[in-house]
């Protein structure tokens, strides 16, 4: 019976009555040990079964924490047999995970895994419908629904978490709930943000008093009294506190020392009553706990070497410290476990887990019995470190790359000699990058570099830190350590070291420090690198684009674009673009900024997207749906911005890229700038009390908050943000330069365009050296805004000529209203109206509203007046990003369960989504989407 937990029952209550009417719910629990965690659990699951839902369980195991993938394992052993329902990707993931088959790629994304037990538990949680009638079942049938309980989840290992944590900030419209019991002190941390908690305090001195008459009812009223004030409210130590005083562990009077944290004066009561056992119980109690899974037969088998036996157990059963349940060994709470462990002396622990490696049967059993082995070993031993690294392959193969760092590390520990220890910690360093243990990864990354000589390791390290710095936003560390070891290899591996060159200089231009680019480029001037690599014609032009963003940044487009442009070419050159990784591919593919191709850095991009779909490669996506992001703002579409962009920053929030994060904010505030949003515009913006201040990649937000100020006419703030802007750290990336424009309007508006001629001149040799219109029409805008007023009016005709097909509605129409400005002030009355309608029309279609109201006063000043758009928005403009991605898909004929593997999310989701969006969009059915006008989605399916 539950004591005190009302409200806590009630809301788990409320989540399973709402999951099988189709909702879903991630809950975690945490509390100290003993607080009650697993009892609401085991609550939970009696609810669940009462009304037919599916219940699947796990519970972390702290000996089975680094093997990758055992936590998934116990959690859906009994589900196998649907994993080949899911699409192909995730199921090639999830039976490598699970140790079904080997693994398709060693490089998979260690997210796809949880996509793929997001769609498995979405599938389980379907209604199953009798064959014969074909009508679906009663609510709370069988299979309507699912309950997923993972206790003792901070023991859970890094793979499983990942991936169900993934699952778990995905849960929509499933039927599905997640419930996590974790630990909050002396346990590993259980990190889970963005999920719901509930916090367990202890009970109330009403239920704990109820609690003690029902289980110490026979021990006097001044010592259960005693009992209640030192539990704090702790139900285990309600329990078992009396239980110790009743064995003479513990008098009456102990209780007045005054309150312990309950989990130390638990672990001392558990201590004390182990240590009461005879020596046979607790030599058999520590191979237990050593073992940790509960296999009666090993731990036997173990304890016999040792000169134990099972019937030693019969002491230690009799004071309620184990059980044994269906030839399984359970400790009566994890503490009584610790209490096994910990108290031993180190000789017992040692002979114990080595015990235990000759104890397991050696088929199926090597990656425990490594780790057993590793336990025991207290000095070098060469055999052992070969056994975790064979442990650490297992791993990788499966895509569990941070049990590849923890057997890998530990390995190098027990290395006898110098070669190996480097290399195996320089593998470590790799899985840890892999995993996402950003920190871990640099740490032994430090470690490790003074020892390599192996050009083709270090150049791998390198890449790995220099990703997660990139990610991060480290961007000068990011090129030094790429720098760095490029010079190192240079001699040994020329076309890696030109690569990683390029790659660091990359670094520097999107840090846009002017200093850390000269830095860069004198570096590579000194690596001696040239000669070789014009031997090798068929490389990619790495080392001549690096020259040629040095030379970009000094202000040479001339010299700088076309090795830029170059390199940018391999990637529509199928024997070059073959050869290049996808991450290589995207770096290239950024490229079309300062290019200003936004047009085929839409096609690029969006074939980069769907190879990451395709792939399931979530690490790379959110640059990849950051640079989809501004090519369709940039193309005038929008909608479809809005939804990649929401996607992109859920994904780089969930993967751990926080450089990625910030930009893909900027690109939604930017969004919110053109909707007249202003407080989502400064929320999304996220800039600090100084602006010149700020961390990489938040220049985006910044200059979408001058764009608010723009539009809506308070020129004075905004040319205060791109000041602020360009004497930021962040003044020369591309970012700044696309911005010239705004700039220039803002400066001329307040009356200091002397301030900006310059600047209007660099932005116009830039576009003039792209050759695209789109960048000459902004430039000759900027030449009308800085002309003497009569001559205005030819240079405003010039960019709308060179406007005429650039693929830029906005800027079009931005023009069209600056001619439209000039016109009526030269009294050209009636000429003006025909830019000002274009520019009006242009600005309600794609929903610019600050920008459309200067349009309609403008016209309105002609003497034309033009009402607001009211209800006669376009379709998907009443949808949310994400029914928006969903309705496109599916005008595609895509099924949902296609829709669900492109967007990371459920079949049921999908369904979910687009039940929602019919209504919006004034439609009954799929069938009724192709009807609809969504000509700028349908091009982007395209």
């Amino acid at each position: 019976m539950l004591y005190g937990r009302d409200d806590e029952t009630a809301r788990l209550a409320e989540l399973l009555v709402r999951a099988r009417q189709g909702a879903s719910a991630a809950l975690v629990l945490r509390g100290e040990a003993g607080i009650g965690k697993t009892e609401l659990l085991e609550h939970a699951a009696a609810l669940a079964t009462a009304h037919g839902t599916r219940v699947l369980r796990a519970t972390g195991i702290e000996a089975e924490s680094e093997l990758p993938f055992a936590g998934l394992h116990l959690l859906l052993h009994r589900a196998t047999d649907r994993i080949d329902d899911l699409p192909r990707p995730q199921a090639d993931a999830l039976r490598a995970a699970l140790g079904l088959a080997p693994s398709p790629s060693a490089g998979a994304d260690r997210f796809l895994v949880g996509l793929a037990v997001l769609t498995l538990l979405a599938d389980l949680a379907e209604p199953v419908r009798p064959k014969e009638s074909g009508q679906p079942l009663a609510e709370g049938a069988d299979g309507g629904s699912v309950l997923c309980l993972v206790d003792d989840a901070h023991w859970l290992d890094r793979a499983s978490a990942d991936a169900l944590l993934f699952a778990a900030r995905r849960l929509t419209a499933d039927g599905i709930v997640m419930l996590f019991a974790a630990r909050d002190a002396h346990a590993p941390p259980f990190p889970a943000q963005g999920l719901p908690e509930l916090r367990l305090t202890g009970l109330d001195e009403g239920a704990a008093s109820e609690l003690l008459a029902a289980h110490a009812g026979d021990l006097p009223r001044h010592v259960r009294d005693q009992i209640r004030a030192e539990s704090a409210g702790n139900p285990l130590a309600l329990r078992e506190l009396p239980a110790a005083q009743r064995e003479g562990r513990m008098s009456a009077y102990d209780y007045r020392l005054g309150a312990l944290p309950s989990h130390s004066r638990l672990l001392a009561t558990f201590a004390d009553r182990v240590g009461a056992l005879p020596r046979a119980t607790r030599l058999l109690l520590v191979v237990a706990a050593a073992e940790g899974t509960g296999d009666l037969a090993v731990t036997a088998s173990a304890a016999s070497a040792l000169g134990a036996s099972v019937t030693d157990l019969e002491p230690a059963e009799r004071k309620e410290l184990i059980g044994v349940d269906g030839g399984r060994f359970a400790f009566r709470h994890p503490l009584v476990r610790a209490a096994a462990y910990r108290g031993a002396p180190v000789g017992d622990r040692i002979a114990a887990h080595r015990a235990l490696a000759d104890a397991l049967p050696r088929v199926g059993n090597v990656d425990r019995r490594a780790w057993h082995l590793a336990a025991a070993t207290t000095e070098p031993d060469e055999y052992v470190a070969a056994a975790l690294e064979e442990t650490a392959e297992h791993a990788r193969e499966r895509g569990g790359y941070a049990a590849v760092a923890a057997a890998c590390e530990r390995a190098a520990q027990l290395s006898p000699e110098g070669d190996h220890r480097a290399r195996r910690l320089a593998l470590a360093a790799s899985a840890a990058a892999d995993a996402g243990q950003h920190e871990r990864a640099a740490e032994l990354a430090l470690r490790v570099a003074p020892h390599l000589t192996d050009p083709a390791v270090l150049a791998h390290l390198a890449q790995a830190r220099a990703v997660l710095a990139r990610e991060q936003g480290r961007l000068d560390t990011a090129g030094a350590v790429l720098l760095d070891a490029a010079a190192g290899i240079a001699p040994h591996a020329p076309g890696t070291a030109a690569f990683m060159a390029y790659e660091a200089m990359a670094a520097a231009w999107h840090s846009g420090h002017r200093q850390a680019i000269e830095e860069t480029g004198d570096r590579l001037a000194g690596l001696g690198l040239k000669a070789p690599i014009d031997a090798l014609p068929e490389a990619p032009p790495y080392l001549a684009a690096a020259e040629g963003l040095a030379r970009l940044a000094a202000g040479d487009p001339g010299a700088g674009l076309a090795p830029l442009r170059a390199l940018f070419e391999t990637l529509r050159t199928p024997r070059q673009g073959q050869g290049h990784t996808l991450r290589e591919r995207v770096s290239i593919a950024s490229w079309f900024a300062p290019l200003a191709e936004v047009r085929t850095g839409n096609d690029l991009v969006a074939e980069l997207e769907r190879d990451c779909r395709d792939q399931g490669a979530l690490g790379p996506l959110p640059l990849v749906l950051l640079l989809r992001t501004r090519t369709r703002i940039l193309l005038g579409r929008h909608g479809c911005a809005l939804a990649g962009a929401d996607e992109g920053l859920r994904i780089a929030e969930d993967t751990g890229q926080p450089y990625y994060a910030r930009q893909l904010r900027g690109a939604l505030a930017h969004l919110a700038a053109l909707d007249g949003d202003e407080e989502r515009c400064r929320d999304l913006a996220g800039r600090g009390s100084d602006p010149r201040q700020t961390l990489p990649g938040l220049e985006w937000g910044a200059l979408a908050v001058g764009l608010l100020e723009l539009g809506n006419g308070r020129y004075e703030a905004a040319l205060r943000v791109y000041e602020d802007v360009a004497a930021s750290p962040s003044g020369h990336t591309v970012a700044v330069l696309y911005g010239v424009p705004d700039r220039v309007e803002a400066a001329v508006r307040t009356g200091r365009a002397a301030s900006v001629r310059e600047l209007a001149a660099d932005f116009g040799a830039w576009a003039g050296h792209t050759g695209a219109a789109w960048a000459r029409a902004l430039a000759a805008r900027c030449r009308a805004l800085l002309a003497p007023e009569a001559a205005a009016g030819a240079v405003y005709e010039e960019a709308l000529a060179l406007h005429a097909d650039d693929g830029r509605p906005f800027e079009r129409a931005r023009t069209e209203l600056l001619l439209g400005e000039w016109l009526r002030r030269a009294g050209r009355r009636s000429e003006a109206r025909t830019p000002l309608r274009s520019a009006l029309d242009t600005f309600e279609l794609l929903a610019a509203a600050p920008w459309a109201e200067r349009a309609r006063a403008e016209l309105r000043a002609t003497g034309e007046s033009r009402a607001r758009r009211g209800g006669d928005l376009a379709p998907l403009e009443h949808l949310t990003p994400q029914e928006r991605q969903v309705v496109r898909l599916a005008a595609t004929g895509m099924t949902n369960r296609d829709i669900g593997a492109q967007l990371f999310l459920s079949p049921r989701t999908v369904g979910y989504h687009l039940y929602n969006a019919y209504p919006k969009l004034g439609v009954a059915s799929r069938g009724e989407l192709a009807g609809l006008d969504f000509s700028d989605e349908r091009e982007e399916a395209a």
